[in-house]
């Protein structure tokens, strides 16, 4: 009997990274869902992220600690910077966590050497999203060169791949995706300001993005929302 080959998953607990486990799994990979705990305001969706690993097959759940709110920059970071609400400002907006995925991906990596896992998975969009420039495919191809270049996997031969799967869809379309992969969204947390119980504000950007998407999939909206969001 084959044995299916591993991939480390980051799993943030969000609608896109709960797809991407799913498509993974799917696509054949024994999954070790890894989220990352870096200070975010949001921490209820750490709780999500159990949920999801769970319930989508996760073979391994880790959470890995990294303080990137020690530095601040970042409304998702800084109490002292508020999470914009209603509006859509111009630029890379102050939700942008300074170098957050290569945080992440660089976490990832060195749990999947230690796996034996040549393959990453990461739900970074560039279609409906905020701008970040770490979500972008020149990033996500410049982090896979480097990753072969500066592991021990990658010298010895073993090529690092790092998965991408929803850079070109937009926010209908993963959901669409994830619903044909069993993917239950009304465990996930996707607001930048949820509270203890994962109920989202309805206001911020990642609440609106979300929102639009299952409107424009057609689809009966699961999040839970705080008593005075919109």
């Amino acid at each position: 009997m084959n044995t299916p080959p591993r991939a480390v998953v980051l799993l943030s607990g969000g609608l896109d990274s709960a797809t991407c486990l799913a498509i993974a799994r799917d696509m054949g990979f024994e999954p070790y869902a890894l989220s990352v705990a870096y200070g975010q305001r949001h921490a209820a969706e750490l709780k999500a992220s159990q949920r999801v690993a769970a319930a989508l097959g996760a073979k391994e759940h880790r959470t890995a600690s990294v303080n990137l709110g020690q530095f601040g920059g970042s409304a998702l970071t800084d109490p002292d910077i508020a999470v914009p609400e209603d509006e859509t400002a111009a630029g890379i907006p102050v939700t942008y966590v300074p170098a957050r995925n290569t945080v992440m991906l660089s976490i990832a990596l060195a749990w999947a050497e230690v796996l034996g896992a040549n393959d990453i998975f990461v739900g970074v969009n560039a279609v409906d999203y905020s701008g970040y420039p770490d979500c972008r495919p020149a990033f996500i191809a410049a982090f896979e060169h480097m990753a072969n270049l500066a592991t021990r996997a990658g010298i010895e031969g073993a090529r690092l791949r790092i998965h991408a799967p929803l850079i070109d869809l937009s926010k209908a379309e993963i959901i669409r995706r994830g619903l044909a992969l069993g993917v239950d969204y009304a465990i996930t947390v996707t607001c930048y300001q949820a509270d203890d119980d994962g109920r989202a504000c309805g206001r911020c950007e990642a609440c609106r993005l979300r929102a639009a998407g299952f409107a424009a999939a057609g689809i009966p909206d699961p999040t839970r929302y705080r008593p005075h969001a919109a």
